[in-house]
């Protein structure tokens, strides 16, 4: 039986879910703070990242090689990236993936990023996100797809908001379990203008969404949260916004057990408060 997305929510059907499947960019990110970013370092902080956050939150993200708690429910990435040391993904792949060792290991749902730009590959991309969603039903496995919208080189007429909008219009027909958006605007800015873009959001998906907090400062992703759950989100499924404090020390445990702990359950509060259940947001 294939599962509901009650496997990833809480159970009054909001999600505040943690991301921990960086890679090239979660080593730069500890090499920029005077940490070791070899493959056992990197082991080391997911590890410790799953111990101290998982408990509380509704679901965890983890990239292919990586382990952690079968509770709460696991989600695993299967995109590839095309992505230079020190910089940003510039486009994503659909990776192979072992399903049945996946559910093995307590894998409930996979989780692809799409790169979204108007650079003439639209197609293979909006091809390439309909094929996972559809791999996922034939697996019994949830679906989590991650629009990021990105300018094209010299692009001068890009604008965020519109972008997020017109991204949701087109992949949210490929009608993934769960579509994970970009806080418009960054967070930053007049409130209203982010809950109306947010409501576009609600109005345009046939499906539950959530936000991711890259690209939005930490400081400003609680209320970030908070306006697009008024306007209709079902809740977050972030990383950078939770455990970058860990980065910091050498002792990161003593961190994520501390403040990056208090930042998720000051989300989880929020998303309790006002996050719209998922089963209300299917149509």
């Amino acid at each position: 039986m294939a599962n509901t997305l009650d496997a990833l929510a809480y159970d009054d059907g909001t999600f505040a879910m943690v991301a921990m499947d960086q890679r090239e960019s979660l080593r730069t990110m500890l090499a920029d703070h005077g940490r070791p970013d070899d493959p056992a370092a990197l082991a080391s902080f997911k590890a410790a990242v799953a111990e101290h956050l998982a408990p509380l939150a509704s679901g965890f993200l983890i990239d292919q090689g990586y382990d952690a708690p079968r509770e709460p429910g696991l989600i695993l990435a299967v995109d590839k990236l095309a992505q230079e040391r020190g910089g940003p993904v510039t486009d994503t792949y659909l990776d192979d993936v072992d399903v049945a060792a996946a559910i093995e290991r307590g894998v409930v749902a996979l989780k692809l990023l799409v790169i979204w730009k108007r650079d003439g590959a639209e197609r293979r991309r909006l091809e390439m996100a309909g094929e996972f969603v559809e791999r996922c039903r034939g697996a019994g496995l949830l679906s989590v797809l991650e629009p990021v919208v990105q300018p094209t080189a010299g692009e001068a007429d890009f604008d965020l908001d519109p972008a997020i909008v017109a991204a949701a219009e087109v992949l949210g027909e490929v009608r993934p379990d769960l579509y994970k958006a970009q806080v418009p605007s960054r967070g930053v800015g007049a409130a209203d203008e982010i809950v109306k873009t947010c409501a576009r959001l609600t109005e345009t998906l046939p499906v539950p969404w959530v936000v991711l907090s890259n690209g939005v400062a930490r400081d400003d992703f609680p209320r970030a949260v908070e306006l697009a759950c008024t306007s209709g989100a079902s809740g977050t499924l972030a990383g950078r916004a939770l455990w970058t404090p860990a980065l910091e020390v050498e002792d990161p445990g003593r961190v994520l057990a501390t403040r990056c702990r208090d930042r998720l359950a000051e989300i989880t509060g929020i998303v309790h408060r006002h996050a719209r259940p998922w089963p209300e947001a299917i149509r």
